[in-house]
């Protein structure tokens, strides 16, 4: 029985709860692997041959070399997990959260220095009457942008 999400309808907006954690289980446990040195630098020496040692699904282990963040996100990962993928690669976790914005590292900083995104066209879909709640996309190809 699936549970009620109410808040399924945030623009842009991915909650981490018990069904993505499931989803995500070996991507962020492959995540955690990347603690260690020695699994760093085997994956940074054959990145698929790495992944392919962990249970994901093949959708997860090419969002992964695709390093698109919020591919991974709506497939499971946690992104406290997922910036381990980003300081593999010598990524800031500023430089990171400027690529999920579609920003570089510098715009990002800037507007959240003046205070963060505006709230407008923000806070649930259908608010303004502008676009009707609907689940939220999987995959990559189910991408959509926010209102």
């Amino acid at each position: 029985m699936a549970l009620d999400k109410p808040y399924r309808d945030i623009p842009g907006t991915t909650i981490f709860d018990a069904e993505q954690s499931r989803l995500g289980f070996h991507l962020n446990q492959f995540c955690m692997s990347l603690m260690q040195a020695e699994n760093r630098a085997r994956f940074k020496a054959d990145e698929r041959a790495y992944l392919d040692q962990w249970p994901m699904t093949e959708e997860q282990k090419q969002a992964v070399l695709a390093r698109d963040l919020n591919w991974c996100i709506r497939l499971g990962g946690n992104i406290y997990f997922l910036a381990k993928i980003g300081a593999t690669d010598g990524k800031s976790f500023q430089q990171m959260a400027g690529s999920m914005t579609g920003m570089t590292e510098e715009e990002y900083r800037d507007m959240m220095i003046s205070g963060g995104r505006s709230i407008e066209g923000n806070r649930r879909l259908g608010e303004d009457g502008s676009a009707q709640p609907q689940n939220q996309p999987q995959g990559r190809a189910g991408r959509k942008e926010a209102n």
